[in-house]
């Protein structure tokens, strides 16, 4: 019988079909070295143990998610599959993912995070945000089962019973942590608005070894809390346990019940600070009003005060005295207006025609006109005036005499 004959491809294809189709699925454990971080963004490396080694590749899409920085020497456990690569003739395991080995490993990839946390400034003072000092909303982010929540709750509802709790429940331990944990602080921070959203965030758990808290040591995790708008508290474990969400968090509680305490104000103490400050604004206010009444009275009896008063007094004495002036000047004027008026009135008396009458003479009146001289006298009716009456004469012809003659005529009223 011949026997057959195969290419390199045909081989290496038979290869390829059976390997493929025997581990499409594997997990294998190992230590790495030979690693290499290319431009691309995808990790090649070499998995060994004491008797083997296999080529290992991590695309750039699962690096990205993975929760911990991959070194030389660390041991590590990979789930993927086999992948024959024709090129080169050699199989090698595709990763999906990957986690740390045991508990040397996780305090590895700890130690590795946190260092590289803090080059990044993560834990610096100056990116913590201050605590409300009267949170009207609180979130929870926490198992709702067990004894965390139900001492938070019985601490807040002690000190602070008006402050509102939203609680967002989720797994604090096992693969789907992390996420759980990232989902419930994004939610309070972008979810909700105005009054619905949380003043403060307790993430909280109970204690427990470094593999059950591997959770909140995990990078996005710790980016989460960092990029969280809403300042969280991290009470995770017990007083000894220092996770990484706690260096990042804006402040650490050693218990979750000691968060609760550091989150909400005591009622009492606030009533009390409430009456200190009470007591104090008014002992300010009555040291105020009675300064004001001091410097009030002070003013009044200045000078400074008084002189506008002063200025009044001296003004009105100048107005009384003008208005003595102008009196007295004006009564001199009306007496001696009077007293010219009197003058006149004599004089007036001393000229009235009837006074010269009175001494013998008379007028003579014609017409509308006295006759003042003989040349003006014409023939015919005239007046003669007397002191103590009127007489009508006629006045004959200017022939008769060189001395006129005149005849009286008689009175009608006479007759």
């Amino acid at each position: 019988m011949q026997e057959q004959v195969l290419t390199v491809s045909e081989l290496t294809a038979d290869i390829q079909s059976v390997l493929e189709a025997r581990y499409p699925s594997v997990c294998v454990k190992g230590e790495i070295s030979n690693f290499r971080l290319p431009g691309s963004g995808h990790i090649y490396m070499t998995l060994k143990d004491t008797d083997a080694r296999i080529p290992a590749v991590i695309w750039k899409s699962i690096r990205m998610r993975l929760a911990v920085d991959l070194q030389d020497g660390m041991e590590i456990i990979a789930r993927g599959r086999i992948e024959v690569y024709p090129p080169s003739g050699r199989y090698q395991l595709i990763c999906t993912s990957v986690t740390p080995a045991g508990e040397g490993a996780l305090q590895l990839a700890y130690a590795l995070l946190l260092e590289k946390l803090a080059g990044k400034g993560y834990f610096n003072e100056e990116h913590k945000q201050p605590l409300p000092r009267i949170p009207e909303t609180i979130g929870l982010v926490t198992s709702p089962t067990g004894a965390v929540i139900e001492d938070m709750s019985n601490v807040l509802e002690r000190r602070f019973p008006a402050a509102r709790l939203l609680l967002f429940p989720v797994k604090v331990q096992g693969k789907e942590a992390a996420e759980n944990v990232i989902s419930a602080i994004t939610y309070f921070n972008t979810a909700l608005e105005g009054s619905e959203r949380p003043d403060v965030i307790i993430v909280a758990r109970g204690g427990g070894s470094l593999e059950d808290l591997q959770a909140f040591n995990e990078e996005a995790v710790a980016m989460a809390i960092f990029r969280s708008s809403v300042p969280v508290i991290s009470a995770v474990g017990h007083e000894t346990d220092v996770t990484i969400a706690d260096m990042v968090a804006d402040k650490r509680a050693g218990t979750p019940s000691i968060a609760a305490e550091i989150a909400a104000p005591d009622t009492g103490e606030l009533l009390r600070h409430h009456d200190t400050l009470m007591n104090r604004q008014r002992a300010a206010l009555q040291t105020k009003i009675d300064g004001t009444e001091q410097q009030v009275t002070s003013l009044i009896g200045s000078y400074a005060f008084n002189r506008p008063q002063i200025a009044v007094d001296q003004l009105e004495e100048e107005i009384h005295h003008l208005l003595r002036l102008m009196q007295q000047s004006v009564g001199n004027t009306i007496r001696h207006v009077e007293t010219g008026l009197s003058a006149l009135a004599e004089r007036l008396v001393l000229l009235d025609y009837r006074k010269t009458l009175e001494r013998g003479y008379t007028l003579v009146k014609q017409g509308d006109a006295y006759v003042t001289s003989k040349t003006s006298l014409d023939r015919g009716r005239a007046i003669v005036m007397f002191h103590d009456g009127e007489a009508a004469v006629t006045v004959p012809g200017s022939g008769s005499l060189p001395g006129t003659s005149f005849e009286q005529e008689e009175d009608p009223r006479e007759c």
